[in-house]
């Protein structure tokens, strides 16, 4: 059972959960465990484009670092001045690295989202809640991949008649992107009014009406999320304690290590690595099966 197997109220809570804490935690430690943490679950859900995206992002945080310094100006270690004679800090520089990490790690944590939920888990947890939201969810995560294939198509219909997108001179290729974006903006269209009203049609706007769901909050649900609770409990205690924050202004000020920070650490970690594991774990305990069946149905020799 990996954690999209999970109960959707369990996958929701953890990600809230995790994504809250890496936009409120300053420390760098904590974003540090959270950043490496996204980048390894956001690899081995994604594969190799995951991989490739994660490590765009490495170059572009340290961009919008020295973009952030040179604009923000606060701090007293000055380390250099940019083109108009403006101060460059130590302390503008690391605060724009932690915000450039944050932003990253948020985005990583996104796309373990994206490839976690389904529509049918939207559905679940937002139809009795609103269904109109529920609705309106559904037909967006479903329309994302259907707006890509069909792009693809036209694309591929306009090569034919030699306006593709990479058809062309500078100015020629322009105008052929602009005509196959108001190509796709219509099509949009069209797909979401259709949806809708097949929706409609259906009675999914009934009142009192019901979906059906194949999930159910089992004994490993519930012992998924008392686990999770404990680190989270834990978690926010290092919060109360003033644990999880940091001082950019006037000079860079880390909060005190003492013993009860590595526990805060371990317990950050093993909750940001608690899908991985579980993942890991179902793996190797399928793998182990298949051998002790493959060894069962093997032939005996006489």
């Amino acid at each position: 059972m990996g954690f999209e197997r999970c109960h959707p109220a369990v996958n929701l809570i953890y990600f809230a959960a995790v994504i809250a804490g890496t936009l409120i935690f300053k420390n760098p430690v904590f974003l540090g465990i959270s950043y490496v943490c996204a980048f390894v679950y956001s690899v081995k859900r994604g594969g190799r484009r995951a991989l490739v995206f994660d490590l765009v992002l490495i170059p572009l945080i340290a961009v919008f670092a020295y973009y952030y310094s040179s604009f923000e100006h606060f701090g007293m270690t000055v380390i250099g001045y940019n083109r108009v004679g403006n101060s460059i800090t130590l302390e503008s520089i690391v605060y724009g690295a932690v915000l450039g990490f944050m932003a990253a790690a948020v985005l990583m944590w996104f796309s373990c989202v994206h490839s976690v939920f389904t529509a049918d888990k939207v559905v679940y947890l937002f139809g009795r809640v609103s269904p109109l939201m529920a609705l309106f969810l559904s037909i967006m995560l479903r329309m994302v991949p259907r707006i890509k294939k069909e792009a693809g198509r036209i694309n591929t219909a306009q090569k034919g008649i030699g306006l593709g997108a990479g058809q062309g001179g500078i100015i020629r290729r322009m105008r052929n992107c602009i005509r196959i974006f108001s190509m796709m903006i219509s099509w949009t269209i069209e797909a979401f009014a259709s949806a809708s009203d097949s929706m409609r049609s259906r009675g999914s706007m009934l009142r009192g009406r019901r979906a059906f769901s194949i999930y159910r909050f089992d004994n490993r649900d519930r012992a998924y999320v008392v686990v999770m609770f404990f680190f989270m409990s834990v978690t926010v205690a290092a919060r109360m304690l003033s644990q999880t924050g940091m001082k950019f202004s006037p000079q860079l000020i880390f909060p005190p290590v003492t013993a009860a920070s590595f526990l805060f650490y371990i317990c950050w970690a093993a909750m940001c690595l608690m899908p991985l594991a579980l993942e890991l774990w179902t793996e190797r305990s399928f793998i182990k099966a298949r051998r002790q069946m493959a060894s069962q149905d093997a032939p005996v020799r006489l």
